[in-house]
């Protein structure tokens, strides 16, 4: 299944898209795409409606971020080598990871908005997980068993704010519009190999980033059983886990965004997104 979430911000309604590509309305069967709604027992109630009994949506709606009420956002970074090397950083051993605020949390065709201050926005392309049952101290075997689905992410960067101010990468990662994540959630059975996506990112037309999810340093069940093991994932919550090279940051010269500057981005299987920089 594909699911999404519709409307206005802060209005959104549960969906799920028709074998033609069109978002039926599941209002009358779950309140939101939640942590419950993606809990096995969720998943399948919704697997067993016939989406044509479900209210066609007219029109070309907002989506919103299909998943609601997290209570984290889990980032993995520099698990693409050849990212860590445009970096300037080391391989790691083991899985980085920080926290982005729940609140950069966006549809993935909203604007981002360009912070006050900011001197180096930057887009990284990346797959996220959205957890379906609790996770602590997971197994990689079993790891992937706690995923509901996937989604693209673009896991927006201020990278001034990131490395030049002190402090932990999350100051850089943070901002409202920093976290779009769709435009939909496709659920775990529809992706028959989560470590064979092609994935891509332009900006105003131009490609920036090419990769596929077969470079990764770390699988996604691998990111995901060690997270486990230092905090517990809840349904709903996202796991995003890093970006192939081609990042602003690591071009001669460094090129970042500006106002007005439009990104768009996607993932085999998952769609795609599009973003205009905005002041904030």
């Amino acid at each position: 299944m594909k699911l999404v979430r519709f409307g206005a911000v802060g209005h959104e309604k549960p969906g799920l898209l028709d074998s033609a590509g069109q978002i039926r309305d599941l209002s009358a069967h779950v309140k939101d795409i939640n942590g419950e709604t993606l809990s096995p027992a969720g998943l399948k109630a919704l697997a067993a409606l016939d989406p044509s009994s479900l209210p066609l949506v007219s029109g070309n709606p907002r989506h919103g971020a299909p998943v609601s009420g997290i209570s984290k956002f889990v980032a993995i970074g520099l698990n693409y080598a050849d990212h860590a090397a445009e970096s300037g950083m080391p391989i790691p051993a083991e899985p980085v990871f920080f926290l982005k605020a729940n609140t950069c949390l966006c549809g993935p065709n909203d604007p981002t908005e360009k912070p006050r201050g900011s001197t180096k926005l930057d887009w990284e392309v990346e797959l996220a997980a959205v957890i379906g049952t609790r996770a602590r101290y997971v197994s990689e075997a079993e790891a992937l068993n706690h995923v509901a689905g996937y989604a693209i992410c673009n896991d927006v960067s201020e990278r001034n704010f990131q490395l030049e101010r002190g402090g932990t990468w999350t100051k850089g990662k943070s901002h409202d519009t920093f976290g779009p994540i769709g435009p939909w959630l496709v659920t775990r059975d529809e992706i028959a190999d989560v470590q064979k996506l092609g994935m891509w990112l332009d900006v105003n037309g131009e490609r920036r980033q090419t990769g596929n999810t077969s470079t990764m340093i770390f699988t996604m069940a691998k990111c995901v059983a060690y997270v486990s093991q230092f905090m517990t994932l809840l349904p709903g919550d996202i796991i995003t886990t890093g970006t192939p090279p081609g990042v602003g940051a690591g071009m001669k010269p460094p090129k970042f965004l500006n106002v007005g500057d439009v990104v768009t981005l996607g993932i085999e299987g998952l769609g795609s997104q599009r973003q205009e920089v905005v002041a904030a």
